[in-house]
């Protein structure tokens, strides 16, 4: 006779192995075997995700991938989908936020915002800004429509991130980017 798991034990199941079953041990979670065996590889490959981010010293991919980890840990999926939908958008606000952090505390001025035209490199920085809030721009749209290029973009920002010291905004851009080369090639 098989018993319930409790959520007191459903942590030791958290980490099994793909090919390892809670019911060889006696435990149910309602669940079938191959829907625990996908939550099995789901959380190796978001340790491995932790450990690369570990190894390469990168401390956004760490504390992202032991966030979701841990939310996973928690049976906090339910809030997956909210974090998938509005993720990206709540990321951008709170780097916009740290971006003009210092026009708020005055260590940038309104007047000295006026002096970005009076010399060719903040020009530079002017049109290249735009340029690449342009390719976001684009590369959100395409994010948008084709999920197999988020992994392929995710997946390449996470070794960026890791191990080229790169930012995790890397998908937007690569996306833009991508977006952008797409529109010259035939579809």
């Amino acid at each position: 006779m098989k018993k319930e798991i409790s959520a007191d034990e459903h942590a030791d199941l958290f980490f099994c192995w793909p090919n390892t079953s809670p019911a060889a041990s006696g435990y149910t979670t309602g669940k079938n075997e191959s829907e625990h065996n996908r939550h099995g590889r789901i959380n190796l490959a978001l340790l491995l995700l932790l450990a690369l981010g570990i190894v390469g010293n990168n401390a956004t991919v760490s504390i992202a991938v032991a966030l979701l980890l841990l939310m996973r840990l928690l049976s906090l999926e339910r809030f997956f989908p909210v974090l998938e939908q509005h993720g990206l958008q709540i990321g951008i606000i709170i780097l916009t936020i740290g971006i003009l952090t210092p026009l708020a505390s005055g260590k940038i001025t309104p007047a000295s915002m006026l002096d970005l035209f009076t010399h060719w490199q903040t020009v530079l920085a002017v049109v290249i800004g735009v340029f690449v809030a342009y390719l976001a721009g684009k590369g959100t749209a395409l994010m948008a429509g084709n999920p197999l290029i988020v992994t392929g973009l995710l997946f390449g920002t996470i070794i960026g991130v890791t191990f080229f010291r790169g930012v995790a905004v890397g998908p937007l851009i690569a996306a833009g980017i991508l977006a952008f080369i797409l529109q010259f090639l035939p579809k």
